[in-house]
C-alpha cells in the first residue's frame, strides 16, 4: 500500500463543482476503528445537501463527502472484535467515503448479506433503514393499510414500495415522468401518478378509498406539504423524511387537531443510535434481502473523478435507484 490515495475533498461549502480530486494520505485507524478499502459509495440527498452547507448538522471543513459505502475491511485498529479481515461491510461513517480508503468507528458498521455486491451493499444502509423505521418504527404500517410514498423512483423510494410490499402493505407511489412510474409499477406499486397531475390530491384520496391516506411518506416539502395534509385520512401520520424541494414548508397546528393529524421527523441518524431498534431493523432486512424479497436498487455509477456530475445529476432528478460512485475507478 502507498502511503497516499485519491479522495474528494471540500474547502469551501457550495454547488457540487467545489469537490476537488485531491492526493491525501491513507488514514490509520485508531483503537475501535477499522479501515476499509472502499468498493461503492451510495449517494444521497443528504450529501449533496452537506456540501451545500444546508444540511441537518452544520459541515466543518475540509472534509471529504460520502456517509455510505461498502467495501472490504482491510485493517483493524486496537480492541475491534466481531470483524475480520477480508469480510464485505457496509458502514455509516457521516463522511469520509468517497476516498481509495475509509476509517470509521467498528460501531458504525452495518452487516450485509454477503450475496450482495458492492454496489448493492452501498445502496442497502441509508435507504433500506429509513424505509423500515418510516413504515414500521415511526409509521407503525399495518398489513393492509395504504401508504403513499413520494419521489417513488429514487433510493428510497424504491425501498420503500418494495419493503411496504412485503410487509404487505398497498402502495401508491408518486414520481415526475412516466418512465418512473413504470420503475414504480415493476416493483409492486398498486397506484401510481405524476407529482404534477393536477388532480393529484383528490386522485390519491380516491385511489385509497375516498378517505385519504393512513400513512405518508414526506421527501418533498415546501409548498407540496399542505399537499400531504390534505392527502392524510382522518387520524393519519405524515412521516417527514426529507425537503427535497429545499423551500420552507408552513404548518398550522390547528390543522392537525381538526382531523387529529400526526406529523412525525425522522433522521437515521439520531435512530441509529438506538441500538434495539437498529438490531432489529438489521434481523428483519436481513432477512427480506436473504430471500428475495426486497433487493437494493442500484442506478447509475460514476468514476469518483465524475462525483460533481453525480451530485448535480441527482439535484437535476435526473436519476432513478441508488447513485452509486467507484473510488477504485
Amino acid at each position: 500500500m502507498t502511503d497516499t490515495m485519491k479522495a474528494m475533498v471540500v474547502e469551501r461549502l457550495g454547488p457540487p463543482d467545489v469537490m476537488e480530486l485531491r492526493d491525501v494520505p491513507v488514514p490509520t485507524p485508531g483503537p475501535g476503528e477499522v479501515r476499509i478499502e472502499v468498493e461503492a459509495v451510495g449517494i444521497n440527498f443528504a450529501d449533496v445537501l452537506a456540501v451545500a452547507g444546508e444540511y441537518l448538522t452544520r459541515t466543518k471543513v475540509p472534509y471529504t463527502p460520502g456517509m455510505e459505502f461498502a467495501g472490504i475491511v482491510e485493517s483493524l485498529g486496537d480492541g475491534v472484535t466481531g470483524v475480520q479481515v477480508g469480510q464485505r461491510v457496509a458502514a455509516l461513517g457521516g463522511s469520509g467515503a468517497l476516498a481509495r480508503y475509509s476509517v470509521v468507528n467498528a460501531a458504525g458498521l452495518i452487516p450485509v448479506p454477503q450475496s450482495l455486491s458492492g454496489a448493492q451493499a452501498a445502496a442497502f444502509p441509508v435507504s433500506y433503514f429509513t424505509a423500515y423505521h418510516g413504515l414500521k418504527t415511526l409509521g407503525r404500517g399495518v398489513a393492509g393499510e395504504w401508504v403513499l410514498v413520494q419521489a417513488a423512483a429514487g433510493a428510497l423510494g424504491t425501498a420503500s414500495i418494495q419493503l411496504a410490499k412485503a410487509l404487505d402493505m398497498k402502495v401508491i407511489a408518486m414520481a415526475s415522468t412516466e418512465e418512473k412510474l413504470s420503475i414504480a409499477r415493476d416493483l409492486g406499486a398498486d397506484v401510481t401518478l405524476l407529482q404534477d397531475d393536477e388532480e393529484r390530491v383528490q386522485k390519491v384520496r380516491d385511489a385509497a378509498g375516498g378517505q385519504g391516506v393512513p400513512l405518508i411518506l414526506e421527501v418533498v416539502g415546501g409548498k407540496r406539504f399542505q399537499e400531504s395534509l390534505d392527502m392524510a385520512a382522518g387520524q393519519g401520520r405524515i412521516i417527514v423524511i426529507g425537503n427535497a424541494s429545499r423551500e420552507q414548508a408552513n404548518l398550522r397546528p390547528v390543522e392537525l387537531m381538526k382531523r387529529n393529524l400526526s406529523v412525525t421527523g425522522l433522521w437515521l441518524t439520531s435512530l441509529m443510535s438506538d441500538r434495539a431498534a437498529t438490531a432489529e431493523a438489521a434481523q428483519i432486512l436481513s432477512q427480506l434481502v436473504g430471500s428475495g424479497q426486497v433487493t437494493p436498487q442500484v442506478g447509475p455509477t460514476y468514476a469518483l473523478a465524475d462525483s460533481a456530475r453525480a451530485f448535480q445529476d441527482i439535484l437535476n432528478r435526473k436519476t432513478t435507484g441508488k447513485v452509486i460512485i467507484e473510488p477504485q475507478r
